[in-house]
Parts: structure tokens; sequence; C-alpha cells
């Protein structure tokens, strides 16, 4: 059908983006810093966005285009909506919870079958939040990623009745100190337990924990126990 559409002029267009912006239909798209009109059926032809455009990059024009799609669009805007949503409220998989276990789980009965002692979701320093219900009262454990995989009884020896922390300096090249020392200082925390390996890197772990426990200004027990790479408890 024939009927009034926008028209980008790219030679014009500065690639500000306010178009873009002002356009609440979502036709218009930003493609190589240049503003582009991407989805004909979106533009309804009242030109909102042409007040916006500080260099006159966009006039109206008659033409052949398809028929505005106003289902679509709010299709659109709802699937937009649900992922700003998701994007302000972080990644389904970092909110954070706490794991409640059976009551058979929380008891050394034996079953002949292993049984997970993670207290809580996430376990990565890096996703977790710094304040949260399940740490207060909580005795912590800031274990290195390759404990788990080194020390064949983490769980049962380590884990059980703790919250745990695990994370790499190395591979995450972060430094934990500021994390971990929020997580003591605006928390109750009855103790800290840092699991390591015997491999040099990890004294980046010990180090950041050493200096939250110092930055915190509390005085809580701690103790660290290193890990061989056969699997062993060295101290």
């Amino acid at each position: 059908m024939i009927r009034k559409i926008i028209h980008i002029d790219e030679e014009k267009c500065n690639g500000c983006g306010a178009c873009a912006n002002a356009c609440h239909e979502g036709a218009i798209e930003m493609v190589n810093g240049k503003a582009k009109l991407m989805r004909e059926n979106f533009c309804d032809g009242f030109g909102d966005c042409l007040p916006s455009c500080p260099t006159g990059a966009i006039t109206f024009e008659e033409r052949e285009a398809p028929e505005y799609d106003e289902k679509a669009v709010k299709q659109a805007q709802e699937e937009k909506k649900m992922k700003e949503q998701m994007h302000h409220q972080g990644c389904p998989g970092s909110r954070f919870m706490t794991l409640d276990k059976p009551e058979v789980e929380k008891t050394p009965v034996f079953t002949g079958k292993p049984v997970s002692r993670l207290n809580q979701w996430p376990c990565q320093i890096k996703l977790l939040p710094k304040q949260a219900p399940f740490y207060e009262g909580a005795k912590l454990l800031i274990a290195a990623d390759c404990t788990a995989y080194a020390y064949a009884n983490m769980h049962e020896d380590f884990m059980k009745g703790k919250i745990t922390l695990i994370g790499c300096p190395k591979l995450d090249m972060v430094d934990y100190t500021e994390k971990l020392t929020e997580i003591i200082r605006n928390n109750d925390i009855k103790s800290v337990t840092l699991v390591r390996m015997e491999v040099p890197c990890c004294g980046g772990l010990q180090r950041a924990a050493e200096n939250a426990l110092r930055n915190s200004g509390k005085f809580i027990p701690w103790q660290v126990v290193t890990i061989s790479r056969d699997g062993r408890i060295l101290d």
C-alpha cells in the first residue's frame, strides 16, 4: 500500500541515537553508527522521531510500504519490557536463595548416596550478593574452585553447615577483597574457613580473605586449610 512513512538520510545522520530512543514502536535501530528504519510495518507515520533529530536527517515520504502492524508492535513492546525487567533483576541463575534441604539431608543418616551440602545459591563470589538472609549467623566457607575436585569429601568435611563462597582469582582476574569485606562487615558472620590449593595462585584468595577480615573491623574465628594437588590436607 502507498502510505506516509519516514525516510532517514544516512549522510546527514550523526549517529546520536535520539530518533531510536524517540521511536516508541521500535521501528528504528542503530546500525554501524547510523539510524536505520529496520521495520517498516512498525512505523506508524506520525513522526515522533522527527523533532528529536538534531541534523534534520529524518523526513516524511509517500511510498509503497507494508501496513502499520499495531499488534506486532505491542507484542514487541511487551517483549522489550520483559527483557528490561530481567536486566534490572539480573540473570535468573544469579538470583540468591536459601536451599532448604529435607530433614534427612541435614542429619548423618547413611543412605549409600552422597548428599549435597550446598546451602545457598549462587556460590560464586562474583555472583553472590553483599547482603542476604542466608549470611545471618553463618559460618563462611571460602574455597578455591579446584578444591572440590581435588578433595573427595569436600561436602561433608567442609561445606556441611556452612555458606559456601567459591572463586579463583587467577581465572576471574579480580581481587575479592572488597566484596568479601562487605559480606563480612554487613552480616552476622560467626566464623570463616578458607580452603585453598597448594598452588601459588591460590595465595590471592587467601590474601583477599585475610584483608577482608582485617578491613571489616571484626574479630571472627578463622582458619586456613591447604589441599594438595593429589587431594590430601596439608595443614
